[in-house]
């Protein structure tokens, strides 16, 4: 929260309580009560990612958007280099950032190929050793020097223009948790938008926000999210016995992973 407050530009910052502990709720509404930059948004619960976002967005006043994982710092002049970025990219651009953990090293995610079927088998049999230019993160590869257009970024963080992401009506509010950046990357390249990587805005990601929730729930939203997916963005361009056997691997897996942590 403070790294957004330390912009170099103006910045409003919406902040969507998606079901925090009584604690950690009253300590953003004396936050919002003393800070007027920050537009607190509470009284829903846990609504998901998806209609946690769309929220904030309806909220925002400005002409552009930054979505950021509240598990993240950005460096003082992040919106300075995006807003530099959006100018030059123009209309129907969305840019993605660099993400590291907290010891530096780079992020499975914030670079990656759109997901299909296709991928998708590749990636479980790991048949990506074999065929790296199938791979579905590029986090393996060497970072570019400049700004590159990319298939798809990681929800954690995406800069936009407003217009834009209404354009394609926001974020699927049929997804609850994962997948849905995913989607959103996907509609928006069909839409005629063009994303890109900036390697030179760093984001610190910890990640594990949504680790607090139990592991089964996790994972079956992660399975719901998959089926939604390839069977809304896929449906007419593979035949139906390819995606229920992808149906089958992907619940198969989620009560595997759920077995196996008890």
């Amino acid at each position: 929260i403070q790294s957004v407050l330390d912009q170099t530009r103006p910045v409003q910052l919406c902040l969507v309580d998606n079901g925090n502990p009584p604690d950690v709720a009253q300590r953003l509404v004396q936050l919002a009560s003393r800070e007027p930059r920050v537009t607190l948004i509470q009284g829903y619960g846990n609504i998901g990612f998806s209609r946690g976002c769309n929220t904030g967005a309806r909220a925002g006043r400005g002409g552009k958007l930054l979505f950021l994982n509240p598990d993240s710092k950005i460096q003082p002049d992040c919106l300075e280099r995006l807003e530099k970025y959006i100018l030059e990219t123009g209309s129907g651009s969305m840019i993605g950032a660099r993400l590291v953990d907290a010891q530096g090293a780079d992020q499975r995610g914030c670079r990656r190929a759109i997901l299909t079927p296709t991928t998708a088998f590749i990636e479980a049999l790991f048949l990506y050793k074999l065929f790296p230019g199938l791979r579905l993160n590029f986090d393996k590869e060497p970072v570019p020097a400049i700004l590159s257009p990319v298939p798809a970024i990681s929800g954690a963080f995406m800069y936009m223009r407003r217009e834009d992401y209404w354009g394609i009506n926001g974020f699927d509010e049929g997804y609850f948790l994962h997948v849905e950046d995913l989607d959103f990357c996907l509609r928006f390249a069909r839409n005629g938008g063009i994303t890109y990587f900036a390697p030179d805005v760093v984001v610190t990601h910890i990640g594990g926000t949504s680790g607090h929730a139990p592991n089964a729930f996790i994972e079956k939203s992660k399975a719901q999210g998959f089926v939604r997916y390839f069977h809304r963005n896929f449906g007419g361009h593979y035949p139906a016995p390819f995606l229920w056997l992808l149906d089958l691997a992907i619940w198969g897996r989620a009560y595997l992973k759920i077995a196996l942590a008890m």
